[in-house]
């Protein structure tokens, strides 16, 4: 019976309590899919950040590209061997002993026997004695950016010229003598608070003079074109360590030989080069065709004294593929002004960078490229300003001649691994540039390669020996992305090949400073065979 009683009291309190309960199920489950949302979120995060961080941050030196499978540089007992010379005797101290060094493609490593960086022209004329003592040959260098790996000699001793850069001006003369191992970007801010500029200047100014001068560099001032015409003269230390001076009349055939001559006819000490006031000039953009260039060069800025520089930068986007461009023009004001701000780079450099190197990706990123370039950028160069409000801002309409031409292209240097970019130009007769921008469009889609960044900037017939311009021609410069891989090397090598004869075919040259992979070998049999080696 009490039994009964006590069943009877537990039945009783388990209905007062209600039915029993299961485990909630879908508050489990919602707080299982929340942890994986927080989780998916924070990979993503994590992963956007190192994207960013990758494609937009700033690197902390010069890329060392892992060596392509087939042409790794061992260094081994004879590279070991050849620089025990430069261990000899040698007054200046060598700044590398052994070693390799590599150009800015980051491709072309060469075992040398050591670099040394002279303060003066006695202690380059001791080199070059040293190196003659030694049978040793002698490759002088700036900012080491010619890419065609004729740049270094194996086991050579390669000379640093990035110390000799004194400057002065001669108002008489119009000109700043300039020593040749000073970058672009020193003459810009020398220059710049004496209200004078130079004639011409290559695009980039981080390069050095007397490199620019060496390979006969080009810039975006389309009256003078190329470096070899703004140049009056020069001083050459040459093999024997004889210290020349050459210009137009004296030693006529040296300095047709060592403007754009590649560093082979002798050392560049120092330049001298014409200058030109630093006028504030207006700027202004528009979109064209590309095969409307020709015509918009001849009949507006050949005959228009007002414009100063002008270029066209080419479409990356699929589907205008250097179709469309947008024209650069630059225009005097016939405005000087004393009071203008220091010198700065132009743009934000970490989206210019994050941009540039986003397009690598593939189409889409192409397209916002281009997209940026020719829709959003004019939205912050604001024109008609007031010209202190506008010269306080690098990106406005109204800009000083120096801030234009004042570009490190920072933006260019990325963190990428396994990745390299590399620059090619060619020269064509002005009635056959369209056709191989045309001809480099399917070369280029062909070979599955990603162009960064076209351009087609304007050089005169010039006269020094080793010309790319015998007669006026249009400059198509290309940028071109290549992996560091065998597949990679390959595709570049064949496309530049193709891109070589397509040039030659309609009467055109190209840079040689600027070919690369095995491409380079094919090039050499349309150089001058009388080229000598510098000993």
């Amino acid at each position: 019976m009490s039994r009964a009683v006590e069943e009877g009291g537990r039945l009783e309190r388990e209905a007062a309590r209600g039915p029993a309960t299961e485990p909630d199920s879908r508050g489990v489950a919602v707080r299982h899919w929340k942890k994986a949302a927080a989780a998916v979120l924070l990979y993503g995060a994590v992963t956007f950040t190192r994207f960013v961080d990758t494609y937009a941050g700033t690197p902390e030196g010069p890329k060392d590209c892992d060596p392509i499978d087939g042409h790794e540089v061992v260094v081994g007992e004879a590279d070991v061997a050849a620089a025990l010379p430069a261990a000899k005797a040698l007054s200046v101290a060598l700044i590398q002993r052994g070693g390799t060094v590599n150009d800015a493609s980051c491709l072309n490593r060469t075992p040398v026997a050591g670099v040394v960086r002279p303060d003066s022209v006695e202690e380059l004329r001791a080199i070059l004695a040293f190196a003659g003592s030694e049978d040793l040959k002698v490759t002088p260098s700036g900012a080491r950016h010619s890419m065609g790996g004729q740049a270094f000699a194996r086991h050579g001793l390669a000379i640093d010229m990035r110390r000799i850069t004194d400057m002065s001006v001669d108002e008489e003369r119009g000109t700043l003598t300039v020593g040749a191992g000073a970058t672009w970007a020193q003459v810009l801010r020398f220059l710049h608070p004496r209200g004078l500029s130079v004639s011409s200047m290559q695009g980039v100014d981080i390069l050095t003079v007397g490199g620019s001068v060496s390979v006969n560099a080009h810039g975006t001032d389309h009256r003078s074109g190329s470096i070899a015409s703004t140049v009056r003269s020069m001083d050459v230390v040459l093999a024997d360590g004889r210290l020349v001076h050459v210009d137009r009349t004296h030693n006529r055939e040296l300095f047709r030989a060592v403007v754009g001559g590649y560093g082979v006819f002798g050392v560049i000490v120092s330049v001298e080069l014409d200058l030109v006031p630093n006028e504030l000039y207006d700027f202004d953009q528009r979109v064209i065709t590309t095969d409307q260039f020709p015509d918009i060069y001849e009949r507006e800025l050949a005959t228009d004294d007002r414009v100063h520089l002008a270029y066209a930068h080419l479409s990356t986007a699929p589907g205008t593929f250097m179709d469309e461009a947008i024209l650069y023009t630059y225009s005097t004001t016939g405005l000087r002004d004393a009071k203008a701000p220091t010198l700065s780079e132009i743009g934000w450099v970490p989206g210019s960078r994050f941009m540039l190197n986003l397009s690598k990706t593939g189409r889409v990123g192409q397209w916002l490229k281009w997209a940026g370039q020719k829709h959003v950028l004019p939205h912050f160069r604001p024109c008609r300003e007031p010209r202190s409000d506008a010269l306080a801002e690098s990106e406005a309409c109204l800009i000083s001649r120096n801030q234009a031409l004042y570009t490190s292209l920072t933006a260019l240097r990325n963190r990428i691994p396994d990745d390299t970019d590399i620059l090619q130009e060619y020269f064509l007769p002005r009635d056959h540039a369209v056709a191989f921008v045309a001809a480099a469009r399917d070369v280029l889609r062909d070979e599955d390669l990603v162009l960064v960044n076209a351009s087609i900037r304007v050089v005169h017939a010039d006269d020094i020996m080793l010309s790319y311009a015998p007669t006026d021609r249009f400059a198509v410069v290309l940028y071109v992305n290549q992996k560091t891989t065998s597949e990679g090397d390959e595709r570049m090598a064949a496309a530049t090949t193709r891109l070589i004869d397509a040039a030659l075919a309609r009467g055109g040259t190209f840079y040689f400073p600027t070919s690369c992979g095995t491409a380079t070998s094919n090039s050499m049999r349309h150089m001058p065979t009388s080229m000598p080696s510098l000993r």
